[in-house]
């Protein structure tokens, strides 16, 4: 499991290899602490001033509810620590001292001509300057230890060989090359930057267009937060009001993109002189630095990146903004000549050295617009390359949630309303699994959330199989399309992983080409029946995504979900402290108390870990032991694995055999205890009590003290399991239940249980402690979902389902819980006239879909899809990745 770590040459450092366990400490850690100052609340006059503030800020009180809370805090106050604040005007001008901390706002007037006008229009552009913003991070002593300021190149022993493997932009191909291209002795300082315009009122009628920055030198863990060094907004577009009189004109299209890219090239005025020249920073660490910086990632829908990279939108003889395909060959899958920034200058000044009609034929068929772009001013960065796939836009709420599920939804509603019924209750009987959403109906409701829509998609099979099949009345083409969204599915797991291999890369693409295929084999068996139009961008866009992540990390650097999420704050404040009117500068003043709050708060969390962390030696000295009955939660003996919760009452095996009377998986409970037992203490290295077997009796009654003894056992509903991830080798958690009551019914979650020949499913049905001559052992009662379940159907094999059956209840049996591997969610496959069979649900998150794979592999499993060129059903292998085993 060693890491070797190839610096990039001007970093004068020799590869280094690291045992995973320190390589991990390192590159995964949380933000150190920080001795900023004895009193981080200043300027506010007391820690009780800034708390009182904080939580108006929070809230986003208006000026009349603050000053309400300010009248109560000072009637009530009991003088154990003073409150200052007098009124609204004092707090108002405190945060406005505490507000010259951080980069603020800056107003700038931006002045486009349209047309034949004879004066130019204006418009406010509000921005933070993007120089400042850096420095900002990098002097702040919290942040510092945790930049990347060199590119590497990472691998990972697999016990041949070091395979390479890409988490963070500093450890893909694009850092590594620009760092190539700066002096030796200089670093990048690589930006993120997103744009998009978000709804404000109910109707739409008042919209934000915020700028957001990250920098990609810092870990995801650190910049996709909401920390001071997370996301941060550092500018704010003019939207220009449309005029109908000219909202169809390519001229008013035109313009509209020349007030964007001339508020973006004001913002980046200051970082295209550094990204020539280079600029030298006193760092947290005292130590000057040399920094040049660059665009790296460009993050927005598609039609934010058309106007970023002055295409001309979806309609364009060549939309993508990345390469230059044709329109009506967007469908193809096929590879296309990359724009190039220089080049696509290059033409736009050719063109305009033309006649007017010439100049508009050129670029009508390049798909460029007349307009300069402002991302030609910085060096080094090239917009076609900084622009990267979303997975949010271009697949959960794109490729999936505008396009294939509303095909799902007309089948089923074509087949009736049984069809409908069935779907909707099917997905209601989908296992609850944590981050997971879930859905009691679905059918008839529109969604308007990426994050719904992709766990619609990962359910979809596991509940429409049984509707959407061969069979069906509408025909067979309803079952293709469960095969085209499973192969949807398998190419977004892919996609997603947060640490990417040579080895999930390939099978990523394989994915990527199989989905193309199918797409393919659908558009052309649906042709008949259907008008939809293939040739949309989203379609064509992630044939370019596999690429990004090899040249920017992993798709968290560019994925527009950190960056949408911030658009609640935006309505918030805009509902809870704007006057309606003149709206900007109102909201980005509150975003800057936010900013000053977040700011103050960090310090004021490393203050008090300090103060803790100093009084710890005076107290360690005191141990406060717990015993069984004390402590609702408990972990086994020395380990990390599992942890066990929601504690019941001690009670015997009497009493437990005689509540689960009527249930054949409790027969013979207490015998099969104790024969696992005198299997278990041996096979750890124990000695069985006076080296003679286990026996409880069945009469044992439970104590009345607040002790439980040897012939008694704890029972618990609640279990934690962790595991390393086979994604990223790092720790994972999950949480199980085993409960007869949990939120108003009962819940008995699965697990994968390592067992001496293999892995196996089995579904918790009573987890418990028993003691054996003073140790205590951490059991469960586990039916196995390890019975045959014959050979594998076609439609199984079409989408690629692992099928498990039960075994009869009483064949229940007792497991060590440090025999648990992880949790499972298992569906229950109702096409059986049994309801013994259950279906693996491998889509609930990417460590269980790598398992999965590793699973097919194993049991030698193939898949398949259409070929392209017949119509008949032709079995190819299109992928089967080496997933190593844990």
């Amino acid at each position: 499991d060693d890491i070797r770590v190839e610096y990039h040459p001007h970093a004068e450092k020799e590869p280094e290899v690291t045992p995973f366990s320190q390589f991990s400490r390192e590159h995964f850690s949380k933000p150190q602490i920080d001795e900023e100052s004895l009193d981080p609340w200043h300027p506010f006059r007391s820690r009780l001033d800034f708390e009182v503030a904080e939580l108006a800020l929070d809230a986003l009180m208006t000026k009349e509810q603050t000053s309400r809370l300010i009248k109560l805090i000072r009637r009530v106050a009991d003088h154990r620590e003073d409150f200052h604040i007098q009124d609204y005007k004092d707090l108002r001008q405190t945060w406005d001292a505490a507000g010259k901390r951080v980069t603020p706002f800056r107003r700038e007037v931006i002045s486009v001509n349209y047309a034949k006008e004879p004066e130019p229009r204006q418009f406010d552009f509000w921005h933070r300057p993007l120089w400042d913003w850096a420095t900002d991070l990098l002097k702040d002593p919290r942040t510092g230890p945790h930049f990347h300021f060199d590119a590497q190149r990472l691998s990972k022993f697999d016990g041949e060989l070091f395979v390479r493997f890409i988490d963070e932009p500093w450890t893909a191909d694009d850092f590594w090359s620009f760092q190539n291209r700066i002096p030796e002795n200089a670093k990048p300082f690589a930006i993120i930057l997103y744009a998009d315009k978000a709804k404000l009122s109910t109707f739409g009628t008042q919209k934000a267009y915020p700028i957001i920055a990250r920098c990609a030198n810092l870990p995801a863990s650190i910049r996709n937060g909401t920390g001071f060094a997370g996301g941060r907004v550092v500018g704010w577009l003019p939207i220009v009001k449309e005029d109908p009189k000219q909202k169809k004109k390519v001229a008013w299209s035109n313009f509209k993109n020349a007030v964007w890219h001339e508020s973006f090239r004001v913002f980046l005025e200051e970082i295209a002189i550094y990204a020539k020249t280079g600029r030298w920073v006193k760092c947290w660490d005292d130590i000057e630095r040399w920094f040049f910086p660059i665009i790296l990632i460009l993050s927005a829908d598609f039609e934010e990146q058309s106007v970023m990279a002055l295409t001309r939108g979806v309609n364009a003889k060549r939309p993508c903004p990345v390469c230059k395909i044709p329109r009506n060959l967007l469908y193809s899958h096929q590879e296309w000549p990359r724009r190039v920034a220089e080049q696509t200058d290059a033409l736009l000044k050719h063109a305009r050295s033309l006649s007017r009609k010439e100049r508009d034929e050129v670029l009508l068929h390049a798909g460029i617009r007349n307009v300069n772009n402002a991302f030609n001013t910085v060096e080094g960065t090239d917009v076609h390359k900084a622009l990267s796939f979303d997975p949010l836009h271009a697949n959960k709420e794109g490729m999936f949630g505008y396009h294939l599920w509303p095909i799902v939804q007309k089948e089923v509603h074509a087949l009736g309303r049984d069809a409908a019924a069935t779907v909707d209750n099917n997905f209601d009987l989908m296992p609850r699994w944590r981050n997971f959403h879930h859905f009691d109906h679905v059918i008839d409701v529109a969604f308007n959330d990426g994050e719904k829509h992709g766990d619609i998609s990962k359910a979809l099979t596991f509940t429409c199989h049984t509707v959407l099949t061969h069979h069906a009345e509408t025909g067979p083409n309803g079952h293709l399309l469960l095969r085209l969204v499973r192969a949807y599915v398998e190419f977004d797991m892919w996609l997603t992983l947060d640490v990417h291999t040579d080895v999930t890369l390939a099978a990523g693409q394989k994915s990527l080409d199989a989905l193309a295929d199918l797409t393919m084999v659908y558009i052309r068996e649906t042709a008949a029946e259907s008008e939809k139009d293939w040739n949309f961008p989203k379609n064509h866009t992630r044939d370019h995504s596999f690429k990004d992540i090899i040249a920017k990390g992993v798709t968290r650097g560019f994925d527009a979900k950190p960056n949408e999420r911030m658009h609640g704050i935006f309505r918030r404040i805009y509902h809870g402290t704007t006057n309606f009117k003149n709206i900007i500068p109102q909201i980005l003043k509150v975003e800057h108390d936010l900013l000053t709050c977040l700011h103050i708060r960090e310090l004021l969390d490393d203050h008090d870990a300090i103060y803790e962390a100093e009084l710890e030696p005076l107290s360690s000295s005191t141990v406060i032991v717990t015993g069984p009955l004390t402590s609702s939660f408990r972990h086994s003996e020395n380990s990390l694995h599992i942890r066990i919760g929601s504690r019941q009452k001690a009670v015997s095996f009497e009493d437990v055999e005689t509540t689960y009377a009527n249930d054949a998986a409790f027969e013979r409970f207490r015998i099969k205890t104790y024969e696992f037992l005198n299997i278990l203490i041996p096979s750890i290295g124990r000695l069985l009590p006076g080296a003679r077997r286990v026996q409880y009796k069945p009469q044992d009654k439970a104590s009345t003290n607040l002790k439980f003894t040897y012939g008694q056992i704890v029972e618990f509903r609640y279990m934690k399991v962790n595991y390393e991830s086979k994604v990223d080798w790092c720790l994972h958690s999950d949480y199980l239940r085993c409960s007869p009551d949990f939120f108003g019914g009962p819940r008995y979650d699965c697990v994968i249980i390592n067992t001496e020949r293999r892995n196996i499913f089995g579904r918790l049905l009573f987890l418990f402690e028993c003691i054996v001559e003073g140790q205590t052992y951490q059991l469960a009662l586990v039916l196995p979902y390890d019975a045959a379940v014959g050979a594998r159907s076609a439609a199984d094999r079409d989408l690629n389902f692992w099928r498990v059956r039960s075994q009869p209840r009483r064949c229940a049996e007792i497991f060590s819980v440090e025999s648990f591997v992880r949790g499972a969610a298992l569906a229950l496959d109702p096409s059986m006239i049994t309801s013994d069979e259950y279906l693996v649900v491998d889509t609930v998150d990417s460590d269980m879909f790598l398992r999965m794979q590793h699973m097919h592999e194993s049991a030698g499993h193939q898949r398949y899809v259409f070929s392209t060129t017949s119509s008949i059903l032709i079995h190819i292998v299109i992928y089967r990745p080496a997933i190593p085993s844990a």
